[in-house]
């Protein structure tokens, strides 16, 4: 008798499942998905505190009735993110980002030289603030396309505007945190090929 072969469930799968009151399909979206959307709260508001209240929001909107999610309208992932992004906001209109409240250990690479990991944890921390630093709406075209590496449609489908408008705001975003990260008296330089990736943050 050939193997009975399985493949994971997709993510609207999950949805679907949990909408009709599948704990374990709950456990299984959850498990996929709560490491980048606490990243990407914490990347927002500087803060662990808001990123685990807004990871706890998004997942209850689940379990209420499925947040409203509409599959002809993108991913779940997509979804996730755009009512991340909403919660966060809210957050931030009430207090600017603490940027002290965002803790090495988050992002920092260990590396058998002492004073390498220290050079290393510098320049995230200095990318972590200058991040920080960005009006909200550039800092969440970076932290989506750069450092989740979401594709333009998925940032544009959780950020509810165009691929264009993503474009314009991710150039102009990279363009402030070059100006950000240059040391004083560099002159300046085309930003628009900047990308930070995973690794900085």
């Amino acid at each position: 008798m050939p193997p009975i072969q399985t493949s994971e469930p997709n993510d609207e799968e999950l949805l679907r499942d949990i909408l009709q009151g599948d704990e374990m399909a709950f456990t299984s979206l959850y498990r996929r998905r709560q490491a980048g959307i606490y990243r990407f709260a914490l990347q927002m508001s500087g803060s662990a505190a808001v990123a685990e209240d807004v990871l706890q929001e998004v997942f209850l909107a689940l379990i209420r009735g499925g947040g409203g999610y509409d599959a002809r309208r993108g991913s779940v992932a997509a979804f996730l993110y755009g009512v991340a992004r909403n919660k966060v906001l809210r957050c931030l209109e009430r207090q600017p980002p603490p940027a002290e409240e965002v803790a090495p250990e988050e992002t920092a690479c260990g590396t058998p030289d002492p004073l390498d990991q220290l050079a290393r944890q510098e320049t995230i921390r200095a990318v972590q603030d200058a991040v920080l630093g960005l009006p909200a709406h550039y800092r969440e075209a970076v932290v989506l396309c750069d450092l989740h590496e979401l594709p333009y449609e998925e940032a544009a489908r959780a950020l509810g505007c165009a691929v264009g408008t993503v474009r314009s705001r991710l150039h102009r975003g990279r363009q402030l945190l070059a100006a950000k990260l240059r040391p004083a008296g560099q002159p300046g330089h085309a930003a628009g090929g900047m990308a930070l990736g995973r690794s900085c943050l």
